[in-house]
């Protein structure tokens, strides 16, 4: 007899049942595609991210007094301890080494260089150019893991924004690559040869054959950029760098992560190092890397927490937005029909319908109405979240089994809160009156 009844209500009003369940599925479809994006975007922010750079900062623990302003690092380039370029695989063996992403380790030298220009067929020397900046790192490189596996990595993943024209040098070559500002005031360009000394020339080192013009906008314009290892021979310090680069993928830092650990129950401590907070990640990497200080690169990782922050917030408004319209359109429709059906209902109660079966029979309607609604919104969401996806971050989030039943359930509140006050007006009418036709 009720699904009788509810069947009947469906076949003798379909128009509004239309109208209603079209706004439940639009409503539904624009939360269902920012609710998909929202829990998708954090990964495919973070991942964006990392164009901005590396995150985290590694120099020997006895260079830890804060000496950076504005990002620029003013300590001696010569000066403080050295770190071994035998210990880096390790940070692949931490609790988030997943989500170590790149690094490159850096070793900075004071030289004297040497620039051989192509004239006539041949390389003819200039002259000595003295105190050259040179920065030794990886370009790209390959870096064997404790458990057998490899890594590819260097300064080009760390560092994506710098551009080259021409190529990076191979580590194992004689080859190097100069900043656009030292290359244009000395007349360098791609093909040419540079030898680089320290300590005095007695000897014409080999050249090393300069393979791209670097653009960083920052000091290594100025610069001679060459692999570590030959950095290390011009240094004295085989096997040593002096600071680390690491780009990390992290989870923006809450209250939660910013408070100091030695504060944490053990509850949560395990809480905070099971989370990749950046200031976790930097923490694992201290453990792994004995004698070294780990800092955060805040303007990095803050503009990082900011940008997602706000993105999330603005999901979150939206979803919100399309429920309330939802929950509009429905109290609408809602109270319309309830008005239409004042005879039905007066019957009903007159018949010995109590006010709780009326409001029963009514609401289960609507929720009739909620579940295909939302259903049709799902997928109608999915469609729209692929195409947000595809459009913004170049992937489409999956479609999830949590965000289905959210949904359904966000369809069912929103009707029946939409039509809690036209329920229960109808559920209180007095059959009398309305059967008198007053």
């Amino acid at each position: 007899m009720f699904l009788r009844l509810v069947t009947d209500s469906f076949g003798r009003r379909p128009r509004r049942k239309l109208l209603t369940g079209a706004a439940l599925a639009l409503g539904m479809a624009v939360a269902t595609a920012a609710l998909s994006v929202a829990l998708d975007v954090g990964d495919r922010l973070a991942k964006e991210f990392r164009s901005l750079g590396a995150n985290l900062l590694v120099t020997p623990q006895a260079d830890s007094l804060p000496l950076e302003i504005g990002g620029v690092d003013y300590r001696p380039v010569n000066a403080g301890a050295y770190l071994p370029e035998a210990d880096i695989p390790k940070l692949k063996t931490i609790f988030w080494h997943n989500n170590v992403m790149a690094f490159a380790p850096i070793l900075e030298v004071r030289a004297e260089a040497l620039p051989f220009a192509r004239e006539d067929g041949e390389y003819r020397p200039g002259s000595w150019i003295t105190d050259v900046p040179l920065v030794g790192t990886w370009g790209y490189h390959v870096v064997p893991l404790p458990d057998g596996g490899e890594f590819q990595t260097g300064i080009a993943k760390t560092n994506p924004w710098w551009q080259i024209e021409g190529k990076w040098f191979s580590d194992d070559a004689k080859e190097c690559v100069v900043g656009a500002a030292f290359a244009k005031k000395n007349h360098i360009k791609i093909g040419d040869s540079i030898s680089l000394a320290t300590g005095g020339v007695t000897k014409i080192p080999a050249p090393l054959k300069v393979t791209g013009v670097l653009s960083s906008g920052g000091p290594e314009d100025g610069s001679i950029v060459v692999p570590l290892s030959r950095a290390q021979a011009l240094a004295g310090q085989p096997g040593k760098y002096r600071k680390l680069y690491v780009s990390a993928l992290t989870k923006p830092e809450d209250g939660f992560a910013k408070r100091d650990p030695k504060s944490f129950t053990p509850a949560e401590y395990d809480r905070w190092f099971c989370t990749a907070y950046i200031s976790s990640i930097a923490f694992q990497i201290r453990q792994e890397l004995p004698g070294t200080d780990v800092r955060v690169i805040r303007r990095v990782a803050e503009g990082e927490g900011q940008i997602l922050t706000r993105v999330r917030m603005l999901l979150w408004l939206v979803t919100g937005m399309a429920l309330l319209a939802a929950a509009v359109a429905v109290g609408a429709s809602s109270a319309a029909s309830v008005l239409e059906r004042r005879t039905e209902i007066g019957l009903m109660k007159a018949l010995g319908a109590r006010a709780a079966t009326v409001g029963f029979l009514l609401a289960a309607e609507q929720l009739l109405l909620a579940f295909g609604g939302g259903g049709i919104g799902y997928a109608l969401g999915i469609i729209l979240a692929r195409l947000l996806g595809e459009k913004i971050f170049g992937a489409a989030p999956e479609p999830s089994l949590i965000v289905f039943l959210a949904i359904l359930a966000l369809a069912a509140l929103v009707t029946l809160l939409g039509s809690a006050i036209p329920l229960r007006r109808a559920s209180l009418y007095d059959p009398a009156p309305i059967l008198r036709g007053e």
